[in-house]
């Protein structure tokens, strides 16, 4: 018998990692991604690069070509948040069991996808997190799903809109929805089911959305539920009034209750919905509120403006790619490796991420570890916001 090793368990990988790509993780498929083998450690600082604007110039006959401009490439410092583990094991006299009965190679493969669904979801609930308490405004109506009415695309240029108006690039935009929302599409928008209309049959045969008005559509599990939101009530600015891009709105000593970071608020005479960055624990109190950047794009008047918390609400979420980064790493080993007896990097031909795989041998028992270590950052808030539902 040779030694126990990870490389009879490739297949078994690949094949798990076949059913878990495909499920709703819309956000890692989404966001921008730095994706390693290298090792590192938890609360380590990495940096992923950025490419900035780039500068054109004329067209002049020459003899020689020019000297290309230097370009600095810039770079998003940010933090190796976590470093997770899913372990499983399997004892000698369960490996005779599955063996006699074959189901052994079953067992293995839905182990693996179920650790690799662990990490995956955990991921997708940071990167779900970190946008919708960070987005900068909002659209729709809280407590009513989105794309309820047939033939009706309000909801996608409304999206549009926010991303437009806040200086998003036109192409790699995303729009992730959760499955009350994707329920909607797929019942109520007919248009997107005639092929001669929609351009593909993909949702009517397969239903896949794919791209709707510059939006490239995902789903995510990660979205359900209602984001609680804070008590204030009749709260009013002051009477200094606000000029276009303003961020820091004082408010007057009125209303009652607390207003906090992450609510959206709408005032008196503008239809916006604008995310805070800093709440007011007591708006009878007055003190500050902060909005997300752009701030302000319309000007509040020299005079008492109601301050209306927009209600709990569903949080689907568009944005530009670029808007957050995550990025994963193997987690740190001292140097010269653990007592593990074998251990492999395996990457994900869907997701591209390169999971750690870790096998211990103990007395009469096997220990596996499925392992993995990531950070996320929101680099561009301005280039996302959300729809409610």
């Amino acid at each position: 018998m040779g030694a126990l090793t990870l490389t009879g368990l490739i297949p078994t990988i690949y094949e798990a990692m076949d059913v878990v790509s495909r499920e709703k993780i819309g956000f890692i498929t989404a966001v921008s991604q730095d994706f390693s083998a290298e090792r590192a450690a938890l609360n380590q600082t990495i940096s992923s690069p950025v490419v900035g604007a780039m500068v054109a110039e004329d067209l002049t006959p020459s003899p020689f070509a020019q000297d290309t401009p230097n370009q600095s490439i810039g770079k998003v410092d940010m933090t190796i948040s976590k470093s997770r583990s899913v372990p499983f094991g399997i004892t000698g006299e369960e490996t005779k069991g599955l063996q006699s009965a074959g189901t052994l190679v079953q067992i293995n493969r839905d182990r693996i996808a179920q650790a690799i669904r662990t990490l995956s979801n955990e991921m997708e609930v940071d990167l779900y997190t970190e946008l919708y308490k960070s987005a900068s405004r909002s659209y729709g109506t809280a407590g009513t799903t989105p794309f309820g009415t047939a033939s009706d695309f309000s909801d996608f240029a409304g999206m549009n809109e926010i991303l437009d108006e806040n200086g998003a690039p036109d192409s790699d935009r995303h729009l992730v929805l959760g499955s009350a929302a994707i329920r909607n599409i797929r019942g109520k928008q007919a248009v997107l089911f005639k092929a001669n209309e929609a351009g593909t049959e993909d949702l009517l045969r397969r239903g896949i959305i794919g791209q709707v008005e510059g939006l490239d559509i995902h789903q995510s599990a990660a979205i359900k539920g209602t984001v609680a939101v804070g008590t204030g009530a009749s709260a009013t600015t002051n009477t200094a009034g606000y000029a276009v891009g303003a961020t820091v709105i004082t408010l007057a000593a009125a209303g009652t209750g607390a207003i906090l970071a992450g609510d959206f608020v709408q005032f008196a005479g503008d239809s916006r919905k604008y995310l805070l960055d800093a709440g007011n624990a007591n708006v009878s109190a007055g003190g500050t509120i902060t909005l997300s950047e752009p701030g302000l794009l319309q000007a509040i008047p020299p005079s008492a403006t109601a301050v209306t918390v927009v209600a709990a609400a569903t949080r689907n979420i568009a944005f530009h790619r670029t808007a957050i980064q995550l990025a994963t790493r193997a987690p740190a080993m001292p140097e010269g490796g653990d007592c593990a007896d074998d251990v492999m990097m395996v990457t994900d031909p869907i997701t591209k991420i390169t999971y750690e795989f870790a096998l211990y041998r103990q007395k009469r028992q096997v220990r596996y570890e499925v392992n993995l270590a990531w950070g996320k950052k929101l680099i561009a808030k301005r280039h996302s916001g959300i729809l409610l539902g």
